[in-house]
């Protein structure tokens, strides 16, 4: 067997293993909500699979603002932004495995082409783009991901951003829920 043909079906069941995720996430969507009676790891569960949700919305930000006011909000965030990475490793498992998939859409173009363009800067954008809270970072791994940035690169700079963004998101329920239960 060549190496481009084993590179070929490692893609391949890659691109399978992250879209079978993504469905089993979709129809468990519901159990999930109930992950944080297992404390700190059900934290890190439940927002791993809110981000391995790729290009399907499930609020994990929101899960961290309501548990940063049941759960010490540091502890929680630092799980949750460990969680929030991992899950993120899904994006970058499909742009490693089927870049062509996504190659017309133009937001994706615009990821791809700035972190190509920007290498030595695709930490920071990494992490830029982990820290603020909004729907096209899978973009961002699928870019990383077409693009072979090493992975331990990819998350580390993701948990820095996701714990940062996290941390504020515990704080804030935090403060919020625990200010109007007193």
């Amino acid at each position: 067997m060549t190496s481009e043909r084993r590179q070929t079906i490692l893609r391949l069941v890659a691109f399978l293993f992250v879209i079978g995720i993504v469905v089993a996430i979709f129809i468990f969507r519901d159990q999930i909500r109930h992950l944080y009676q297992f404390g700190y790891a059900g934290v890190f569960l439940a927002t791993l699979i809110s981000n391995a949700t790729v290009f399907l919305p499930v609020p994990g930000v929101m899960l961290v603002f309501t548990l940063g006011a049941v759960f010490h909000p540091l502890p929680t965030a630092i799980f949750a932004g460990l969680g929030a990475a991992t899950g993120e490793l899904f994006g970058y498992l499909l742009g490693f495995s089927g870049q062509g998939l996504l190659e017309r859409s133009g937001r994706y173009q615009r990821f791809y082409s700035w972190l190509d363009d920007h290498r030595k800067l695709s930490d920071i954008a990494i992490f830029g783009l982990a820290v603020i809270p909004n729907p096209f970072f899978d973009l961002a791994g699928v870019a990383a991901g077409s693009l072979k940035i090493p992975v331990i690169r990819f998350w580390f700079f993701c948990a820095l951003g996701s714990i940062l963004k996290m941390l504020i998101f515990a704080y804030a329920g935090f403060a919020t829920l625990n200010t109007l239960f007193k």
